[in-house]
């Protein structure tokens, strides 16, 4: 009895000794696994391999950052420092005066043009003129005060609608005397200086009123006219300044009208920019890239472009200095783009981040080793 006893008590102690030895193998396998798994992510480097490598470490810190945002723009003529020349009768064009692209001044001579209207017109005035004169020639009881104020009236109404065509005072004043094979002739002039940027006939063609047959603008101050996309949200003031590159070249505009409605076949809206043309290097017609410039409202944590990697499972991800010195990967979400800068959000602020070198670091941690030296 007692010998049975003894075995059962032995074979219970082997069991317990082999149900423990078992627990701490797999306590060890486990514990060898969580420090595997705790580097899988981290690389370790010393300070020859860091400079080898390039690696440069900053400390994340909240800041604010300058935000860019583009539109594909339009150079257009200054509206406000723009004339149409046009005819206000039918007419036909007789000669032209300025050729597309020169330089005029105010009062210089731009088309001539014919019109049997006008010159039924300057008819109806040489005779008023002439039977204004003969009134007021006349000794007093000889003409009565009604026929005094009825040629005067007659006479100004002639002259109105001779200025209404678009004559000028000169060219009025010679309508008393030009040959007849002449009237019906009249000229129209600058009413301003600047470039032809139109030129819309040829000599002999019929033109209606108010059709344009010029253009003319002064273009020391040009418009730009940028198409933002109607889902961008950010308010831009008059005033604000930003940055346009035309054919390789920069100017500084100024924001002078932002549109309130959305087109609807493009979905974007217009904000009108003025640039000063000094060097008249730019022309109404001409693209533009135009780009506004803005500080984030709060204080966001960025780091350079080069500094992001992607992950084994395609994450972006940084790469974090731990407390032994090694180069763990952090999981990061993206935001904006200021620049060369990302932000990035899911990290705290205060760590010490790699903002050089982290594509070497990540081929390093996806070979598992590092030999600066290609050994």
């Amino acid at each position: 009895m007692y010998l049975r006893n003894f075995m059962r008590y032995a074979l219970l102690c082997v069991c317990y000794m082999t149900v423990t030895n078992i627990y701490a193998t797999e306590q060890a396998h486990n514990h060898q696994e969580n420090e595997q798994a705790e580097h899988a992510n981290e690389v370790s480097l010393t300070e020859q391999q860091q400079q080898l490598a390039n690696i440069k470490v900053e400390r994340l810190v909240l800041k604010k950052h300058k935000q860019t945002l583009y539109a594909p723009g339009e150079i257009k003529a200054n509206g406000y420092a723009s004339y149409v020349v046009s005819p206000r009768v039918d007419s036909i064009v007789v000669k032209r005066h300025a050729l597309l692209g020169q330089h005029v001044n105010k009062g210089d001579s731009l088309v001539t043009l014919f019109s049997g209207e006008v010159a039924s017109q300057q008819t109806e005035f040489r005779l008023a003129e002439a039977e204004w004169q003969r009134v007021t020639k006349m000794t007093a009881g000889t003409v009565s005060e009604k026929q005094i104020l009825t040629a005067k009236a007659e006479y100004e109404v002639a002259y109105s609608r001779l200025v209404a065509f678009g004559l000028s005072k000169q060219a009025i004043v010679q309508t008393l005397t030009i040959s007849p094979e002449k009237l019906g002739e009249y000229t129209l002039f600058a009413q301003t200086s600047g470039a032809v940027l139109t030129d819309n006939f040829a000599q002999g063609q019929r033109v209606d009123s108010g059709i344009e047959l010029m253009l003319i603008a002064d273009e020391s101050a040009l418009w730009v006219a940028a198409q933002l996309s109607a889902n961008q949200d950010r308010t831009i003031s008059n005033g604000s300044t930003a940055l346009l590159e035309v054919n390789g070249n920069r100017y500084q505009a100024r924001v002078i009208q932002e549109a309130h409605t959305i087109d609807e076949q493009t979905r974007s809206r217009t904000v009108r920019l003025e640039v000063k043309n000094t060097q008249h290097s730019l022309h109404p017609g001409m693209f533009a890239d135009v780009y506004f410039h803005f500080e984030t409202d709060q204080e966001v944590l960025a780091v350079p472009e080069n500094a992001l990697t992607r992950s084994a499972d395609g994450d972006w991800q940084l790469f974090v200095v731990d407390d032994d010195g090694g180069f763990a990967a952090h999981e990061v979400t993206l935001g904006r783009r200021f620049g060369d800068y990302r932000e990035v959000l899911g990290i705290k602020a205060g760590l010490e981040v790699v903002t050089q070198g982290a594509f070497f670091i990540a081929s390093q941690l996806a070979k598992g080793g590092f030999d600066p030296h290609n050994h």
